[in-house]
């Protein structure tokens, strides 16, 4: 074990160090319009204070041009004239607009910050957390590994009978709700796309609260945990850790920091901070010991000349009666600072204390205000997003855990080639160990059966069935007037390979794709819908390739457009997929990885269409598979 540690320990600081190589490969090499572009900078801000929250300063950065970034809520940021490099300046986004975004931050901007510079940054604040909880492993976390590493026989865990808060949980939801319950060490949910996870989690977690049990919630990003707190908001006692500028803004209630400042005994802080700034504002009338005056002297020396009404190296009397004084107050403040410090810590532990439901991210879990206290159970979504040293940071704090996932999804992203490893999670390792300890929610609401049904043959052992049936436009009152738009159409595949200009591009600075003809075939398709009457907020685009990505959105569709990555777990009534690659040697590089086809076809309800050369892609068994189905089932057309 202790050698699976030390290599998970190498992982873990070799994914550190790529992230942050790449970040400031990336601020050294490319301009501030080449960050912008790529959408990991922001140029030409202008910041104006707008209030304080939580004790945080909140900065509006604003411009007249329209802003469009891969930045995002909850994301950390460093704040510069130009030069992101040579700044310590940083805060963390809580609101994005067109024209502006806001973010938190712990200290104000200089007076001269007129024209700022905004770019995403990579804290290794995560990683460093990782790495300690795996260099002090605890024994709840030893025996996890124990579970992974070894051949323990465990035993089947048999659905107890329960009585659901939730009375619509189908029988596969109940199942996973009731064995999870009454295992001992730890439990599988197995959610594929539109079966209902969290509605399943969350009555899990009820039944758990039910029995008295003390329960740790967490997932790798704060949308996830987020969406479990909204979910079980009025259900439980609750508080949710972590920093309140990461968390959804309608939830600012359930956050630890608010709840302190709501706390009975919080009044004794309020008055030891109306005195801490009094005190401060005294300080400011007397000289700081600063180098210049001290001289090398001591505190002690200073407090001692003045008591005695002496100067020293030539430093005048009333200088040195200035300094002492400053010192004198200022050491009021450290103490009255320490008192602040232990009130809040009573605090926090007490609501902490009482709270039956814990809630964090994966990394805050990690977090000294969590140090004293252990759990019943540890329950982490998007299980199968996270690295195994991510969620062993919860699972270091309970007796038995339950993971929710789908491994048939996308793994956790991993930078660093010597890091791959990191990207096979537990929840995937542990259910093929394991397979008796998990159970598949079979039940999909999502997607129109006919769509349905590749991804569930190709990928779930045509185990998944349909509540939904065959919804299709029409129930949303469109009809549409072509092959493409007919609402009775719900899958099309889109062919190219009789196109002479259909093959993919290359910029000679990007090791991503592009293809102008699926491009164009999208926005004349975006548009008809649009037209007839489709709305906006139903159409999504996807593609694998970030420079496809950025083609489309510099046609202005006004329609949601992203990578596969960036479309896991979300959904849109369309979907439109540009598959991009196109070429003579039939290579599809990383479309190869069928988890992400499955993301791709799973994030639609009633119509998907697929854009793509057959020619390439049918050199891959399952694209080829995919074809053929869309030819005998769906709508095949060539494009001429």
């Amino acid at each position: 074990m202790k050698g699976y540690i030390k290599k998970l320990v190498q992982l873990v600081e070799y994914e550190r160090d790529e992230e942050i190589k790449k970040m400031i490969w990336e601020i050294k090499h490319l301009s501030g319009e080449q960050r912008e572009k790529r959408g990991r900078a922001i140029l030409n801000l202008r910041p104006k204070v707008i209030g304080e929250e939580l004790g945080m300063y909140l900065v509006k950065f604003g411009r007249s041009r329209l802003i469009e970034t891969e930045i995002g809520v909850g994301d950390e940021v460093i704040i510069s004239k130009g030069d992101p490099i040579k700044s310590d300046l940083k805060g963390v986004v809580v609101e994005i607009g067109a024209r502006y975004l806001i973010v938190s931050m712990d200290n104000l901007l200089p007076k001269d910050f007129k024209n700022v510079r905004i770019d995403l940054y990579v804290s290794d604040v995560t990683y460093k957390r990782q790495i300690e909880n795996l260099k002090n492993l605890s024994e709840r976390g030893k025996l996890v590994l124990e579970f992974l590493l070894g051949n323990k026989k465990l035993d089947d865990d048999k659905a107890e009978k329960i009585e659901l808060f939730d009375c619509d949980l189908n029988e596969s939801q109940l199942r996973a709700v009731s064995k999870s319950l009454s295992s001992t060490t730890f439990f599988l949910v197995h959610g594929p796309f539109g079966t209902g996870k969290t509605r399943t989690l969350v009555e899990y977690i009820v039944q758990e609260v039910k029995k008295g049990r003390k329960v740790l919630v967490t997932a790798d990003s704060n949308m996830a945990v987020d969406n479990l707190v909204e979910r079980l908001n009025e259900k439980v006692s609750h508080v949710r850790i972590g920093h309140p500028s990461r968390v959804s803004k309608k939830l600012q209630s359930s956050t630890l920091a608010f709840k302190i400042e709501h706390h009975e005994m919080y009044e004794k802080i309020k008055e030891l901070k109306n005195k801490f700034e009094q005190l401060i504002a005294q300080r400011e009338r007397f000289q700081k010991p600063i180098p210049k005056w001290r001289r090398g002297l001591s505190e002690e020396q200073i407090l001692k000349l003045s008591e005695n009404g002496k100067s020293a190296r030539g430093i005048p009397k009333w200088v040195i009666d200035n300094m002492a004084k400053w010192i004198r107050l200022n050491r009021q403040i450290d103490e009255l600072k320490s008192r602040i410090k232990i009130i809040e810590e009573r605090i926090a532990k007490d609501i902490i204390e009482n709270s039956n439901v814990v809630f964090s991210t994966n990394s805050s879990a990690f977090l000294e205000i969590l140090n004293d206290f252990t759990f019943d159970v540890a329950v982490v979504d998007e299980a199968t997003q996270a690295t195994i040293p991510s969620v062993l940071i919860p699972l270091s704090k309970s007796t038995k855990f339950v993971l929710a996932g789908d491994h048939k999804q996308l793994p956790p992203t991993v930078v660093s080639e010597r890091a791959k490893e990191l990207s096979e999670t537990l929840f995937e390792k542990l259910i093929k160990k394991y397979s008796f300890k998990s159970e598949l929610l079979r039940i999909q609401y999502r997607m129109n059966e006919k769509l349905m049904e590749f991804p569930n043959k190709e990928f779930y052992d045509g185990k998944l069935v349909s509540a939904v049936g065959n919804i299709t436009l029409s129930d949303l009152g469109f009809y549409g007037n072509n092959k493409i738009t007919d609402a009775n159409n719900v899958l099309i595949f889109i062919d190219t390979f009789k196109k002479k200009n259909r093959y993919e591009s290359r910029k000679s600075d990007s090791t991503s794709y592009f293809n102008s003809l699926e491009a164009k075939i999208i926005k004349n398709v975006v548009k008809d819908f649009i037209k007839l009457g489709a709305k906006k907020e139903w159409i999504g685009v996807i593609t694998p390739y970030d420079d496809q990505v950025d083609l489309l959105k510099s046609m202005e569709l006004a329609v949601e457009i992203n990578t596969v990555d960036g479309f896991q777990g979300k959904e849109k009534e369309i979907i439109i997929i540009s598959f991009v690659r196109s070429n003579k040697k039939g290579e599809i590089g990383f479309l190869s990885d069928l988890r992400r086809l499955n993301v791709s076809l799973t994030r639609v309800k009633r119509k998907l269409i697929c854009i793509g050369d057959s020619s390439t892609l049918k050199k891959h068994p399952v694209y080829k598979r995919f074809i053929e189905f869309v030819k005998v089932k769906g709508t095949y057309i060539t494009f001429k």
